[in-house]
C-alpha cells in the first residue's frame, strides 16, 4: 500500500522525461480516450459553424471556428508534449506552478480586459491571442495541489493539514471572485472536494467542511447584506443564482436568456430542427449561443440524439479519466487524473443543467464544445495530462511471462 502512495519515482526516472521508445509510448497511449477527446472537439466546431456562421457583425462565416482552430493547434501540440513528458517532473515544482498562477490573477485584476456588461476583467491581452487566466488557474491548481495532497498522504487524519489544504485553495478562489467570476470559482472547489476523496479524506472532516461551506453562504447571501448593507455578490449574480427556480419572473430581463434556451431544446424534439435551421439560435433569439449556451444549438438542430451523441462522448472521456485514477502508479497520477475528471463532470453538469433550467445560470462554458479559445487548450492540455499518468503507468510496468 504505501508503494501506491509514492509521490515520486528515483532520481533517475525524474530526470529522464520519457525512458521508453517511440514505439512502446504509441502502444501506451489511451488511444480512446484520444479518439474521443477529437471526436468532440470535432463536434464542437461543427456547432461553432452552425451558431455563427449567419453573424452579421464577423468579415466571414468562419471567423469564430478559425479563431477556435487556433486554439486547436496549440492545444494539441502542448497536449503532445505533455503526454510524452513525465508527469512527475511536475511535482517537484509545486511551488512555482503555485506561484505562477496567483500571478496571472493577480495580474488580470490590474491589467486585464473583460465584458463592460458586467464590470468583468477576465482576460489578459496577449500578441495573437487572449488569455482567460481563470482557465488556466484550474489545471495549475489540480497539478500543485496534488503535490501537496500526494506529499501529505501520511497526514490524513489530522483536521489542521485538511484545513491548510483549503486556505491553499482558497487564494486563488479569492481572486477569482474579484474578477468577478463566480462559476470558475465554485470549479476550484469542485477541484478540492474530488481530489480530496480521492485522496482519501475522513467522512467526518468532509461532512464538516460542507457545514462550513453551506454556513459561509448563508452568510453571504443572508446575513451581511442584511446587517451590514454591503453586498459581496453582484446584481447579475444573484440573479442568476436564483432566477433559474423561476425564469418567468423577469422574461424580458434576467430570465430571458434560459427562457429562450428552454424554447430552443424544446423544440428540437427527438431528431431536431436540421443542422443550420434552428430558428432560435439562427434569428438571434438565443443569446451567448456560441459560448455558454451551445448545447441548446445542438438541442434545438439536432434534438434529443444530438445531445446524446456529445454526452456520450463526455462519458467515455471521464470514464478514461476515472479508469486512469484507478490504473496509475502513485498517488500524485491519480490525484492529477481525479481532479481532470472532476472539472469535466462538474462543468458539463452545470452547463447542461443550466441551458435546461435545473441550474443556475454561472458562466461556465461546456468543455471543448463552447467558443474560447483559452478553455479548449486547458482541456486539451488536461488531456495531454491523462495521456502522461496513463503512459508512465503502462509502460513501466514489468511484461508479464
Amino acid at each position: 500500500m504505501n508503494q501506491q502512495l509514492k509521490v515520486l519515482t528515483t532520481a533517475k526516472e525524474r530526470r529522464q522525461p520519457l525512458g521508453f521508445s517511440l514505439g512502446t509510448y504509441l502502444r501506451s497511449m489511451d488511444w480512446i480516450l484520444a479518439g474521443a477527446t477529437l471526436a468532440l472537439v470535432a463536434y464542437g466546431l461543427l456547432m461553432l459553424y452552425s451558431a455563427t456562421h449567419a453573424d452579421t457583425n464577423i468579415s466571414t462565416p468562419f471567423y469564430y471556428v478559425r479563431q477556435q482552430a487556433v486554439g486547436l493547434v496549440i492545444g494539441i501540440v502542448v497536449a503532445v508534449v505533455l503526454s510524452v513528458a513525465n508527469y512527475r517532473w511536475l511535482a517537484r515544482r509545486q511551488v512555482y506552478i503555485y506561484a505562477v498562477t496567483l500571478l496571472l490573477l493577480l495580474l488580470t485584476l490590474v491589467i486585464g480586459h473583460g465584458s463592460e456588461t458586467v464590470g468583468a476583467n477576465r482576460w489578459i491581452q496577449l500578441p495573437y491571442f487572449r488569455l482567460q487566466t481563470s482557465e488556466l488557474a484550474k489545471l495549475l491548481l489540480i497539478v500543485s495541489l496534488g503535490a501537496v495532497l500526494a506529499e501529505g498522504v501520511e497526514l490524513r487524519h489530522r483536521f489542521r493539514f485538511v484545513i491548510l489544504c483549503v486556505l491553499y485553495l482558497l487564494i486563488p478562489s479569492a481572486l477569482v471572485f474579484l474578477q468577478p467570476d463566480l462559476g470558475t470559482m465554485l470549479v476550484f472547489f469542485a477541484i478540492l472536494v474530488v481530489m480530496l476523496v480521492v485522496w482519501g479524506i475522513r467522512m467526518t472532516h468532509l461532512g464538516i467542511l460542507a457545514g462550513a461551506a453551506a454556513l459561509v453562504s448563508v452568510v453571504v447571501l443572508r446575513l451581511v447584506p442584511a446587517v451590514f448593507g454591503v453586498h459581496l455578490l453582484k446584481e447579475y449574480q444573484l440573479q442568476r443564482l436564483t432566477l433559474f427556480l423561476n425564469p418567468e419572473k423577469d422574461p424580458t430581463r434576467w430570465g430571458y436568456q434560459l427562457s429562450q434556451s428552454k424554447i430552443a431544446i424544446g423544440s428540437g424534439m427527438f431528431t431536431g430542427k436540421g443542422y443550420l435551421n434552428g430558428t432560435q439560435t439562427q434569428l438571434n433569439f438565443l443569446p451567448a449561443h456560441h459560448t455558454d449556451f451551445i448545447f441548446a444549438v445542438i438541442g434545438e438542430e439536432l434534438g434529443f440524439m444530438g445531445a446524446v451523441l456529445l454526452l456520450g462522448l463526455f462519458a467515455v472521456i471521464i470514464w478514461r479519466a476515472f479508469r486512469i485514477v484507478r490504473m496509475s502508479d502513485d498517488m500524485y497520477g491519480s490525484l492529477i487524473a481525479a481532479g481532470i475528471a472532476g472539472v469535466l463532470v462538474f462543468q458539463v453538469f452545470v452547463n447542461v443543467g443550466m441551458t435546461i433550467g435545473i441550474m443556475p445560470v454561472t458562466g461556465i462554458p461546456l468543455p471543448f464544445v463552447s467558443f474560447g479559445s483559452s478553455s479548449l487548450v486547458v482541456f486539451l492540455m488536461a488531456i495531454g495530462l491523462l495521456e502522461s499518468v496513463h503512459v508512465h503507468s503502462v509502460a513501466g510496468r514489468p511484461k508479464g511471462p
